[in-house]
């Protein structure tokens, strides 16, 4: 495992996994909210995107977390292993009310300078939607372009926890 990819709805826990699974394999975390969001929470030009995005996928080795479906399968590609944080929508949405209160107007440490913690109607729609909108997409996007890598479905706190304390082992 060099090249680490790490996606799921919003409240799954990724930058905390990728945090901690950083520190046991010693490899760079790209958080990409933090590189896709400007201050203000003003999108990166597509085109700046990609070429960014592009770059940071050449290196040797990374793990990388956030969705963005528009690049999906530019990460996929790079990548050597998938890990699929299958997280039940109440518990995201309940880790995501929970960050709103701890970084409530504040910068979280995985965000761009300038992108305060917000809580939107919208993202909370998105979240409770995420497993029968998003998910079948990105299942099938892993059925079909991920057949030759190294696919890890975490379904639960207790499957993430375990698969660090495996990683750790290792």
């Amino acid at each position: 495992m060099n090249k680490i990819l790490i996606i799921g709805s919003g409240g799954a826990g990724k930058s905390t996994f990728a945090r901690q699974l950083s520190k046991i394999l010693q490899i760079e975390v790209i958080h990409l909210d933090s590189l896709y969001w400007q201050a203000g929470w003003v999108e990166m030009p597509k085109p700046e995107w990609k070429r960014l995005l592009a770059e940071l996928l050449m290196r040797d080795a990374w793990i990388m977390d956030g969705n963005y479906s528009g690049t999906l399968e530019l990460r996929i590609e790079a990548c050597d292993t998938i890990i699929f944080l299958d997280i039940a929508p109440l518990i995201c949405l309940w880790r995501i009310f929970k960050r709103w209160a701890r970084y409530r107007n504040q910068r979280r440490p995985d965000m761009a300078e300038g992108c305060l913690e917000k809580l939107s109607f919208e993202f909370i729609v998105w979240i409770l939607n995420y497993r029968n909108r998003t998910r079948p997409k990105v299942i099938k996007v892993l059925q079909e372009k991920a057949v030759d890598k190294n696919v890890l479905w975490l379904r639960s706190t207790r499957e993430v926890e375990k698969f660090l304390e495996g990683a750790k082992q290792a």
